[in-house]
């Protein structure tokens, strides 16, 4: 037993931290009838800096049964985004709908009401939640079908420990677990520092973008305003965190957030009538990752795994993916013991390639600024220049995500608006004219005809896949310029098969539907007709007459 103490409750599962990632694990884990329990050291409500939320957060939020209370607050709903930055020294502005109709819009939230509303639903389902709970003490298993033991002392001096087969760190930049196994690591392209207050009374943008998100660059770095409810707004500013330091220990945190302010004329001009109605906060190197992410009995959520430079609001909807991921890692290998390795390698997979998404799209925006000359920015090109990355695969990843329009749509709006480096535009052009090229090459009308065939690097492979909520095994494609994978269903694998480089796709399909009804057939040739396209576009297979 523990040192912790002998006497420790016992949980199917323990979560550390209350914020987005810890309530939405807590909540998931709940749902699939897990005895949970959650220590969050403070009491709720409380102030919390990141208020602007994505679209790509809003399916997560209509699952969890939130929505209604959401709306119900009167938080402003965000259609998009206006910046100063870029080529153009004046205003502009993207709008979600322009690449998500499903959810063309996210919501500005007061955090201490948006964190209590996802705390609140995950008592509501079931999970154990004590606020005023500050851990004290881990004591992890080093056998994999042991319990851990996290001790914790109440704000009034209770104490008392929660023994648990899984540990979900949702800490947030506390990051309870990561620093004690000393798993972080910071990221020194992102060395800046947040100063930010609140304000009463701010001018809002023109209609119809009074409600979006207002971004400027100017020579320290960039501003934020975002509009809150009841005519409140959250205004910061983004500055090195080196200089910022210097400046704050000379001026003191109010007189140097003023400073900043009257350095930035649109947003100044935005609160003229307005009124400081929570003083300024600072919040300094936040950017950094973690080595590991997934361990026997424990895994990582939210901040407490990782956090990128603000930019495009990526904190809350990483913490809520993260925590639903997590949540269905566990219940998959409590199911079936044989997926829970492979499943914490693609759970550290995705979870990666979604920060790194992020933080190449933030290298490249700050690279691609011309608005302003200064130490700052000139600084910023330089780190965010494509040659300094320092996974190459890595980029290239982002280079085909953005090349192919990824899912959250915005990419391209907005670094169109930039200078951006040559190396990128030309590698992002590149990776078009070869899928247009391959996609002209492909005649549906005589696609049973040709010979298809896998590329030489390409191979499938069993392992498992994260969909519909869930991680289960699946059969994925996997190729040297698509080493994440593309699932495939049971009738492509086996098409892909069947390809030997001398039969045509006809006669393979042929041998796969035969037997079937004419019916099934013609909807078994469609499938594949459509399916192989997609293989020839992605560069999966070749393709010869």
């Amino acid at each position: 037993m523990s040192s912790l103490g002998s006497d420790a409750e016992q949980r199917d599962a323990l979560v550390i931290g209350g914020g987005p990632a810890g309530s939405v694990a807590a909540t998931m884990l709940a749902r699939r009838g897990y005895d949970v329990a959650l220590l969050e050291r403070e009491r709720f409500p409380r102030e919390h800096i990141g208020e602007s939320l994505l679209p790509a957060s809003m399916p997560v939020l209509e699952d969890l049964g939130v929505l209604p209370q959401i709306e119900a607050a009167g938080f402003p709903k965000k259609w998009g985004a206006t910046m100063v930055w870029g080529r153009d020294p004046e205003a502009w502005s993207w709008r979600f709908s322009e690449t998500n109709r499903a959810y063309p819009y996210a919501y500005q939230v007061s955090r201490a009401e948006f964190d209590k509303i996802l705390l609140d639903n995950a008592r509501a389902e079931g999970a154990t939640v004590r606020e005023g709970a500050t851990v004290t003490g881990i004591d992890l298993a080093t056998d994999p079908n042991s319990r851990h033991v996290v001790a914790y002392r109440g704000d009034c001096g209770r104490t008392g420990a929660v023994s648990a087969r899984w540990v979900v760190d949702a800490s947030g930049q506390s990051a309870v677990l990561s620093r004690s196994l000393s798993l972080r690591r910071w990221d020194d392209r992102f060395r800046n520092m947040a100063i930010y207050a609140y304000f009463h009374g701010a001018r809002r943008l023109a209609p119809p973008d009074e409600t979006n998100i207002f971004i400027e660059s100017y020579p320290e770095g960039w501003a934020w305003n975002i509009p809150l409810r009841c005519g409140q707004s959250s205004v910061g500013f983004v500055i090195d965190s080196r200089r910022g330091a210097e400046g704050i220990s000379r001026l003191g945190v109010e007189p140097y957030f003023r400073r900043q302010l009257q350095a930035a004329p649109r947003t100044r001009a935005m609160l003229d009538d307005a009124r400081m109605a929570v003083a300024p906060k600072v919040v300094k190197d936040w950017s950094y990752t973690s080595t590991q992410s997934v361990g026997d009995g424990w895994i990582l959520v939210g901040d407490a795994s990782c956090f990128i430079d603000p930019l495009f609001s990526s904190g809350v909807h990483l913490a809520i993916m993260s925590a639903v991921m997590a949540a269905a890692y566990i219940h998959a290998a409590e199911r079936d013991p044989s997926i829970r390795e492979p499943a914490a390698r693609v759970y550290e997979s995705l979870y990666r390639t979604e920060y790194t998404h992020f933080r190449e799209l933030a290298s490249l925006f700050y690279a691609s600024n011309r608005t302003v000359e200064s130490y700052f920015w000139e600084a910023r090109r330089l780190l965010g220049a494509p040659e300094g990355a320092e996974d190459e695969s890595e980029r290239q990843s982002f280079v085909r995500a953005v090349a192919g329009q990824a899912p959250r749509g915005y990419e391209r709006a907005v670094l169109e608006r930039g200078d951006l480096p040559a190396s990128f535009t030309e590698s992002v052009r590149a990776v078009e004219s070869a899928r247009d090229a391959r996609a002209a090459s492909f005649d549906t009308a005589t696609a049973m005809d040709a010979v298809p065939k896998l590329v030489a690097d390409a191979r499938v492979e069993r392992r498992p896949i994260f969909a519909d909520d869930q991680f289960q095994w699946s059969y994925v494609l996997i190729a040297d310029h698509r080493p994440d994978g593309l699932p495939v269903s049971p009738l492509v694998s086996a098409l892909l098969a069947g390809m030997d480089g001398r039969r045509p796709a006809g006669l393979i399909v042929a041998r796969l539907s035969a037997g079937a009804a004419t019916e099934q057939r013609r909807m078994i040739e469609s499938a594949a007709v459509a399916a192989l396209r997609l293989l020839v576009v992605d560069g999966m297979i070749e393709w010869r007459d």
